[in-house]
Protein backbone atom coordinates (compact mmCIF):
# COMPACT_ATOMS: atom_id res chain seq x y z
CA UNK A 1 0.00 0.00 0.00
CA UNK A 2 3.05 2.60 0.75
CA UNK A 3 4.57 1.68 -2.14
CA UNK A 4 1.30 2.51 -4.13
CA UNK A 5 0.71 5.53 -2.29
CA UNK A 6 4.53 6.60 -4.18
CA UNK A 7 3.32 6.18 -7.27
CA UNK A 8 0.52 7.79 -7.71
CA UNK A 9 -1.49 11.43 -7.41
CA UNK A 10 1.84 13.05 -8.00
CA UNK A 11 -0.27 15.85 -9.59
CA UNK A 12 -1.52 16.70 -6.10
CA UNK A 13 0.44 18.51 -3.52
CA UNK A 14 1.50 16.86 -0.85
CA UNK A 15 -1.16 17.72 1.68
CA UNK A 16 -3.90 16.73 -0.66
CA UNK A 17 -2.53 13.70 -1.64
CA UNK A 18 -2.36 12.80 2.51
CA UNK A 19 -6.01 14.01 2.48
CA UNK A 20 -7.13 11.54 -0.17
CA UNK A 21 -5.20 8.68 0.58
CA UNK A 22 -6.23 8.66 4.32
CA UNK A 23 -10.04 9.36 3.64
CA UNK A 24 -9.51 6.32 0.82
CA UNK A 25 -8.27 4.35 3.19
CA UNK A 26 -10.80 4.81 5.82
CA UNK A 27 -13.74 4.53 3.40
CA UNK A 28 -12.11 1.25 2.53
CA UNK A 29 -11.95 -0.74 6.56
CA UNK A 30 -15.91 0.88 6.91
CA UNK A 31 -16.92 -0.86 4.01
CA UNK A 32 -15.24 -3.97 4.63
CA UNK A 33 -16.48 -3.74 8.12
CA UNK A 34 -19.56 -2.77 6.84
CA UNK A 35 -20.00 -6.09 4.75
CA UNK A 36 -21.35 -9.17 6.16
CA UNK A 37 -19.05 -12.52 6.89
CA UNK A 38 -20.14 -14.25 3.51
CA UNK A 39 -19.89 -10.91 1.32
CA UNK A 40 -17.24 -9.49 -0.54
CA UNK A 41 -16.68 -6.14 -1.20
CA UNK A 42 -15.67 -5.39 -4.68
CA UNK A 43 -12.68 -2.46 -5.52
CA UNK A 44 -15.65 -1.22 -8.14
CA UNK A 45 -18.19 -0.50 -5.48
CA UNK A 46 -15.74 1.16 -3.41
CA UNK A 47 -14.74 3.41 -6.27
CA UNK A 48 -18.32 3.98 -7.55
CA UNK A 49 -19.20 5.19 -4.03
CA UNK A 50 -16.39 7.36 -3.83
CA UNK A 51 -17.13 8.99 -7.22
CA UNK A 52 -20.65 9.55 -6.43
CA UNK A 53 -20.21 11.03 -3.10
CA UNK A 54 -17.56 13.42 -3.71
CA UNK A 55 -19.68 14.05 -7.19
CA UNK A 56 -22.79 15.15 -4.33
CA UNK A 57 -20.86 16.94 -2.45
CA UNK A 58 -19.31 19.18 -5.05
CA UNK A 59 -22.63 19.53 -6.39
CA UNK A 60 -24.15 21.00 -2.92
CA UNK A 61 -20.60 23.34 -2.55
CA UNK A 62 -19.65 21.06 0.54
CA UNK A 63 -16.71 19.08 -0.64
CA UNK A 64 -14.00 17.82 1.68
CA UNK A 65 -11.97 17.79 -1.14
CA UNK A 66 -12.87 20.67 -3.46
CA UNK A 67 -9.19 20.33 -5.71
CA UNK A 68 -11.41 16.81 -6.91
CA UNK A 69 -13.52 18.76 -9.27
CA UNK A 70 -11.19 19.17 -12.11
CA UNK A 71 -9.96 14.97 -11.58
CA UNK A 72 -13.05 13.25 -10.71
CA UNK A 73 -13.87 12.76 -14.63
CA UNK A 74 -10.07 11.96 -15.59
CA UNK A 75 -9.17 8.34 -16.39
CA UNK A 76 -5.72 8.69 -15.07
CA UNK A 77 -7.19 9.79 -11.84
CA UNK A 78 -10.03 6.99 -11.58
CA UNK A 79 -7.32 3.81 -12.27
CA UNK A 80 -5.14 5.23 -9.34
CA UNK A 81 -7.99 6.02 -7.38
CA UNK A 82 -8.63 2.00 -8.07
CA UNK A 83 -4.95 1.08 -7.68
CA UNK A 84 -4.76 2.63 -4.25
CA UNK A 85 -8.28 1.00 -3.46
CA UNK A 86 -7.00 -2.65 -4.48
CA UNK A 87 -4.06 -1.75 -2.11
CA UNK A 88 -5.86 -0.96 0.55
CA UNK A 89 -8.04 -4.00 0.17
CA UNK A 90 -4.94 -6.09 -0.05
CA UNK A 91 -4.01 -4.74 3.10
CA UNK A 92 -7.13 -5.25 4.84
CA UNK A 93 -7.46 -8.63 3.94
CA UNK A 94 -4.26 -9.90 5.12
CA UNK A 95 -4.88 -8.05 7.79
CA UNK A 96 -8.27 -9.93 8.77
CA UNK A 97 -6.57 -13.40 8.07
CA UNK A 98 -3.54 -12.31 10.37
CA UNK A 99 -6.44 -11.99 13.30
CA UNK A 100 -6.23 -15.39 14.87
CA UNK A 101 -2.57 -15.75 14.63
CA UNK A 102 -2.66 -12.22 16.77
CA UNK A 103 -4.94 -13.45 19.13
CA UNK A 104 -3.27 -16.78 19.38
CA UNK A 105 -0.40 -15.10 20.40
CA UNK A 106 -1.90 -12.48 23.06
CA UNK A 107 -2.97 -15.11 24.92
CA UNK A 108 -0.05 -17.34 24.91
CA UNK A 109 1.47 -14.22 26.17
CA UNK A 110 -1.32 -13.67 28.74
CA UNK A 111 -0.57 -17.01 29.35
CA UNK A 112 3.26 -16.50 30.29
CA UNK A 113 3.12 -13.25 32.16
CA UNK A 114 0.05 -15.17 34.91
CA UNK A 115 3.43 -17.77 35.09
CA UNK A 116 6.09 -15.53 35.73
CA UNK A 117 3.69 -13.17 38.10
CA UNK A 118 3.14 -16.96 39.96
CA UNK A 119 6.97 -17.70 39.52
CA UNK A 120 7.84 -14.21 40.78
CA UNK A 121 5.30 -14.50 44.11
CA UNK A 122 6.30 -17.69 44.78
CA UNK A 123 9.95 -16.48 45.72
CA UNK A 124 8.56 -13.69 47.87
CA UNK A 125 7.09 -13.43 51.93
CA UNK A 126 3.26 -12.80 52.32
CA UNK A 127 2.07 -9.23 52.62
CA UNK A 128 1.26 -7.87 55.73
CA UNK A 129 -2.48 -7.75 54.36
CA UNK A 130 -2.56 -11.42 53.20
CA UNK A 131 -1.48 -12.09 56.86
CA UNK A 132 -4.00 -9.81 58.42
CA UNK A 133 -6.39 -11.54 56.58
CA UNK A 134 -5.75 -15.25 57.25
CA UNK A 135 -5.85 -14.34 60.60
CA UNK A 136 -9.24 -12.68 60.14
CA UNK A 137 -10.31 -15.59 58.76
CA UNK A 138 -9.26 -18.23 60.66
CA UNK A 139 -10.57 -16.45 63.87
CA UNK A 140 -13.87 -16.59 62.01
CA UNK A 141 -14.12 -19.93 60.80
CA UNK A 142 -11.83 -21.37 63.83
CA UNK A 143 -9.48 -23.22 61.47
CA UNK A 144 -6.21 -23.70 62.86
CA UNK A 145 -3.56 -21.62 61.89
CA UNK A 146 -0.57 -23.47 59.96
CA UNK A 147 2.89 -22.20 59.73
CA UNK A 148 3.51 -18.49 57.65
CA UNK A 149 6.79 -18.47 58.13
CA UNK A 150 7.10 -20.86 55.36
CA UNK A 151 5.01 -19.87 52.98
CA UNK A 152 5.25 -17.67 49.89
CA UNK A 153 3.31 -15.24 48.49
CA UNK A 154 1.82 -17.56 45.97
CA UNK A 155 0.73 -20.22 48.32
CA UNK A 156 -0.66 -17.56 50.91
CA UNK A 157 -2.86 -16.63 48.19
CA UNK A 158 -4.02 -19.92 47.43
CA UNK A 159 -5.05 -20.78 51.38
CA UNK A 160 -6.57 -17.77 51.24
CA UNK A 161 -8.95 -18.70 48.18
CA UNK A 162 -9.32 -22.46 49.69
CA UNK A 163 -10.36 -20.89 53.10
CA UNK A 164 -13.14 -19.03 50.93
CA UNK A 165 -14.50 -21.36 48.35
CA UNK A 166 -14.52 -24.28 51.60
CA UNK A 167 -16.37 -22.15 53.82
CA UNK A 168 -18.61 -20.22 50.88
CA UNK A 169 -19.74 -23.60 50.00
CA UNK A 170 -20.84 -23.97 53.00
CA UNK A 171 -22.98 -21.28 53.46
CA UNK A 172 -24.30 -21.91 50.37
CA UNK A 173 -25.31 -25.68 51.35
CA UNK A 174 -26.90 -24.68 54.27
CA UNK A 175 -28.82 -21.87 52.91
CA UNK A 176 -29.86 -24.60 50.20
CA UNK A 177 -30.97 -27.08 53.24
CA UNK A 178 -33.26 -24.36 54.85
CA UNK A 179 -35.28 -23.82 51.28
Amino acid sequence: MYSTKQRIYLYLDKTQKSMLCTFLRSLVSNMIKEAEEDQEVSVEDILYKFVDDQDYYLKINNSRFPFLEKYLADDEFLNETREYIKACKRYYDYKKSQAPIIAKQKAYEKKKRKFLQELKMSKEPPTKKQLYYYNRLCKKYNIEKKDVETMSKLSMRDELDRIINEHSRDCTNINKERN
